[in-house]
């Protein structure tokens, strides 16, 4: 079955709570299953960087869904978390953003998505928690591991893991 990558940021509200009523969501949405779900990281923000601090993870599931059906089902979770993407400020705050990092080896390229996502191998707060649960997988021809390690350090050491949620890895789907 596919897997897709879902990187998960937010910094208004509970966002960690956001986090655990969003996945469910997805799964039963996409008819997935979780495969795997990296700690929770608070990383400063990034681009319009005058509000609160973010909250970020990554996930990855198994679904059939295809990608563009898939990006639909994590516009519908964030309208339902409160997120309205037509009256925000970019970069600004949020209650929750998902996006669709990576999709198995699909390559797309379309007015509603690209995959895999064009800055994700340029940004810790997606990396460094989808380095917790998938430091092999290829993206754009490069493991997260090497993406990660090519950043400046003072990146690498920016998103800082957040207790008690642990990653995890469900056993046989790793």
């Amino acid at each position: 079955m596919p897997r897709a990558v879902i990187a998960l940021g937010g910094n208004v509200g509970d966002v960690r709570q956001t986090f655990r009523d969003a996945l469910p969501m997805i799964c039963d949405r996409a008819e997935a299953q979780l495969v795997a779900r990296s700690r929770d990281y608070r990383t400063q923000a990034w681009g319009k960087t005058d509000q609160a601090v973010f909250v970020n993870a990554c996930a990855i599931i198994a679904t059939t869904m295809p990608p563009l059906d898939l990006l639909g089902v994590l516009h519908d979770v964030e309208r339902a978390h409160g997120r309205d993407r037509e009256q925000e400020t970019r970069w600004g705050p949020r209650t929750l953003d998902l996006d669709l990092i990576a999709y198995d080896d699909v390559r797309m390229l379309t007015p509603r998505l690209t995959l895999p996502h064009p800055r994700a191998k340029l940004r810790a707060f997606a990396l460094k928690p989808l380095n917790d649960i998938a430091p092999d997988l290829m993206i754009d021809g490069e493991t997260v591991r090497e993406a990660l390690a090519r950043l400046p350090v003072h990146e690498q050491n920016e998103p800082v893991a957040l207790s008690p949620v642990q990653s995890f890895i469900i056993a046989g789907k790793s």
